[in-house]
């Protein structure tokens, strides 16, 4: 297994996560299914191994919104795998509702940032130290406008989707520190971030029923299939050409759709001071501080 390249994308079950799955089994890597669900996560691997017939594909249990989920994980894969090539930090969850993570955490900061900052640090030093090693971590276009609510970094005085935006500029501010702190430290691991511009995911099935039905009406415009929407992270992941810190997306209308190429970064997400002062507060929230390796 030591010569055979290993990818993880997390959320792998479906939407997204399942795409970019059978891409990178496809592009020869032996994927591992990082999924909540054992039933759903078996369903979906059936399905994949049919896609690509002598795709090497594995499942384990990984629940984002839990740290000690996370942890068990992380010791699960080290005591299967001897090397970690491409890490790809793809589920995430959008809801409406305020609910909260096991520990009181605001759930899509918790899942969407906070678990794949710990997932990836406890799995970092078993990347080889190469170009070739990446970890993409997933935006989206509701980063634009967005801010990171230090003073109530749990959104509870927030209404609709500033949490989710908050959460996702977090994506993108992590992967850009992530990549500074890399290269400060002589890494040659790249860490770069996506968005998918507009799909129907999954993500959808939190929303009410009047912005669902908008949504759907409103889809043909906005939005396109899970396997175009994958295409920013597999360029990611496996391009010769991608560099550390790059942000890639789709390029047409708004960035919602078409074919993948050099994302647009809101302003928001452009100040390093931002990003470092985050990274800290991840950090405290975690309770520990990342291992660069």
């Amino acid at each position: 297994m030591s010569e055979t390249k290993i990818a993880i994308v997390t959320g792998a079950n479906n939407g997204i996560g399942f795409e970019t799955a059978i891409g990178m089994a496809k592009a020869g890597y032996h994927t591992v299914l990082a999924c909540r669900s054992e039933a759903k996560g078996k369903a979906a691997m059936a399905e994949m191994q049919k896609r690509v017939p002598g795709g090497e594909f594995a499942l384990l249990l990984l629940d984002l919104s839990d740290f000690e989920s996370v942890r068990h994980f992380a010791t699960a894969f080290r005591q299967h795998y001897d090397r970690l090539d491409v890490l790809i930090n793809n589920a995430g969850v959008l809801d409406y509702s305020g609910r909260k993570a096991s520990n009181g955490y605001e759930l899509q900061l918790m899942t969407n940032h906070l678990g794949h900052m710990l997932l990836t640090s406890l799995l970092l030093d078993r990347m080889p130290d190469a170009p070739e090693s990446r970890i993409v971590s997933l935006s989206s276009v509701a980063h634009r406008g967005a801010r990171i609510h230090f003073d109530d970094i749990h959104c509870e005085n927030t209404e609709g989707v500033a949490a989710y935006s908050q959460s996702k500029l977090a994506c993108l501010l992590f992967g850009d520190e992530l990549n500074r702190r890399l290269q400060a430290a002589g890494r040659q691991v790249l860490s770069l971030s996506v968005h998918p511009g507009g799909s129907d995911s999954g993500l959808f099935d939190d929303m009410s029923r009047l912005q669902y039905y908008t949504m759907k009406i409103l889809a043909p415009f906005i939005i396109h299939n899970n396997a175009s929407a994958a295409k920013p992270s597999l360029h990611a992941a496996l391009s010769p050409d991608a560099k550390g810190g790059d942000f890639y997306g789709p390029q047409g209308f708004k960035e919602l759709r078409g074919k993948a190429g050099k994302a647009v970064r809101d302003a928001s997400a452009q100040d390093p001071a931002v990003a470092n002062r985050l990274w800290e507060v991840s950090e405290k929230l975690i309770g520990e501080p990342f291992r660069l390796g």
